[in-house]
């Protein structure tokens, strides 16, 4: 059987258990959609947000890229995908919270810190390098910090970091600004460890990250 056929599969289950259990749910979602919580997470396959956080169908507004990374405010030309999909959350469906959850043993924090997608490694597009080059400060900032990159606290500290960027580059957005400002609109940090399924949330008073 291919993967995709196993998928079929998947599908089917959830016809006659999970769609059939929540018709109701789904017949108002049919309706449009309210989701009060936008997730920005990472789109490793190891760190599901609607699984981790046991949500129901229209729940949470979820933007996944590499690293769990919000790009900074621009107005040049371009096809800003995350920063559209940002946009239509917070302005359009009037989202509540902005969560930014990176997690454990993250690819594109390892690259950003050891640089591995630099030269032949950058693969045709260099699309990856390219998109991972906003934790150039952060990842250089540990490696003045810790004498062996491969430390697992070094690891560790940037995938803490990737998370403290999103952060920053959320808030150079007008819109965020604004909200945040009101109190209409609350960010918060995360961090998902994949070891052993903790959740770590950002107290950003403290800088620190502690299970929730």
């Amino acid at each position: 059987m291919s993967r995709f056929a196993e998928l079929i599969e998947g599908y089917r289950r959830f016809r006659d258990h999970g769609w059939k259990e929540q018709r109701e749910r789904w017949a108002e979602l049919a309706v449009g959609q309210s989701p009060k919580v936008l997730i920005i997470a990472c789109s490793d396959s190891r760190s599901e947000p609607a699984q981790i956080f046991d949500t129901h169908p229209g729940e949470i507004f979820v933007i996944r890229n590499v690293a769990a990374l919000i790009p900074p405010f621009e107005m040049t030309p371009g096809r800003h995908g995350t920063s559209a999909a940002l946009e239509f959350a917070v302005q359009f469906l009037h989202v509540e919270e902005v969560v930014v959850m990176g997690h454990g043993m993250c690819g594109g924090c390892h690259a950003a810190l050891h640089r591995t997608m630099e030269g032949a490694e950058r693969g045709r597009g260099g699309f990856v390098a390219d998109w991972i080059s906003m934790l150039d400060e952060a990842s250089a900032d540990i490696r003045g910090r810790y004498d062996d990159i491969n430390d697992r606290e070094a690891r560790h500290e940037m995938e803490r970091a990737a998370v403290r960027v999103s952060l920053a580059n959320l808030r150079s957005f007008p819109c965020i600004q604004e909200k945040e400002k009101r109190g209409k609109l609350k960010l918060r940090g995360a961090l998902f460890a994949i070891s052993d399924g903790v959740l770590h949330v950002l107290d950003e008073s403290s800088g620190e990250f502690s299970p929730a």
